[in-house]
């Protein structure tokens, strides 16, 4: 369990450090994926420790809302580089303007 849990936490500081010094679109929505996978990871193993299937059903739906995320993300990808040419995460804060 102790495996689990340092592997998970390597993982999610791993997706933390691309979070905040990623400046491309899809290099953040990767970090997101490895953070969620590192919650998937822990929710796998607590659940084999604890000897049931619950941590399983919770990574089932967690993988499900991640996949509607990457839906979303990728089609706002697609938008910012259709109109700006490019998908740095800093020129998409200007289209708020």
């Amino acid at each position: 369990m102790t495996a689990i849990l340092l592997i998970a936490s390597a993982l999610f500081c791993a997706g933390v450090f691309g979070l905040l010094t990623q400046k491309h679109a899809i290099g953040v929505m990767i970090a997101i994926e490895v953070m969620i996978n590192a919650a998937n990871l822990i929710f796998v193993g607590l659940g084999q420790h604890k000897g049931a299937a619950v941590g399983q059903s919770f990574a089932l739906f967690t993988i499900a809302i991640a996949v509607a995320e990457v839906v979303v993300g990728l089609a706002i990808v697609l938008l910012l580089y259709r109109s700006r040419g490019d998908v740095q995460v800093d020129e998409a804060r200007e289209m708020r303007q």
